[in-house]
């Protein structure tokens, strides 16, 4: 019956199905350029590695992306994006207390779903970048800009500081967090695990009244 709720046409089954493989061919082609930035670096990913990698022909990168800029410009996007999500998700079940929200936050730094040597190793290749391409710099920019912000609204509300205090003492837990990151990429011998547990430390002598090792004290 014509506007029913019956089973989709045969015409629209393969619309989707041709959606579901152009997104899914896309997701590849971006987790190929993860794995060259992470391999080669920026200079010398190209998109023959690309194709290579993700086991599909050049023909194809050019039919999702049309250039090395665009592939780039979407693998930082997915990035960010899963990046951003990942913290707002970790927020989201952390509950009201702001202690509990900056140790969630902190953690999520180091999920494995983020974390990781490959994925590290792409964000320093375009971080590298930024400063001379503006489209990087928006885009770095923009989540780091929503982190710090995040960050500073909770130490604030923690702490009661001053807006000038909570400022300097979340420069210095994203710079920690931001050094941590790239120890794990330039040294193989530093697990995930350590480092997290070396941000913890750094968050409970911050702020020993609201944190102990194991997360938020119950005060708060």
């Amino acid at each position: 019956m014509p506007g029913g709720g019956g089973a989709a046409t045969p015409v629209a089954a393969a619309g989707r199905a041709r959606k579901v493989t152009k997104e899914a061919r896309r997701q590849q082609l971006i987790e190929a350029t993860i794995d060259s930035l992470a391999k080669r670096g920026y200079a010398e990913t190209t998109l023959a590695d690309v194709a290579e990698g993700a086991g599909l022909s050049r023909g194809i990168v050019n039919f999702h992306f049309e250039s090395k800029e665009n592939l780039l410009i979407a693998t930082l996007q997915f990035l960010a994006e899963e990046y951003t999500a990942h913290v707002e998700a970790a927020l989201a079940k952390a509950g009201a207390s702001a202690a509990a929200r900056l140790w969630a936050v902190v953690a999520a730094d180091f999920d494995r779903r983020v974390c990781t040597r490959r994925k590290i190793a792409a964000w320093c290749a375009f971080w590298g970048e930024a400063k001379s391409r503006p489209t990087y710099q928006a885009l770095c920019g923009a989540r780091d800009d929503r982190f710090e912000s995040s960050v500073q609204g909770l130490v604030a509300e923690l702490e009661g500081t001053t807006e000038a205090e909570a400022a300097a003492l979340t420069l210095a837990i994203c710079a920690m967090l931001e050094g941590l990151w790239v120890r794990l990429m330039m040294d193989p011998r530093l697990r995930r695990e350590e480092a997290q547990a070396a941000a913890v430390a750094a968050l409970v002598a911050a702020f020993p009244r609201h944190f102990g090792p194991q997360g938020p004290l119950a005060a708060d």
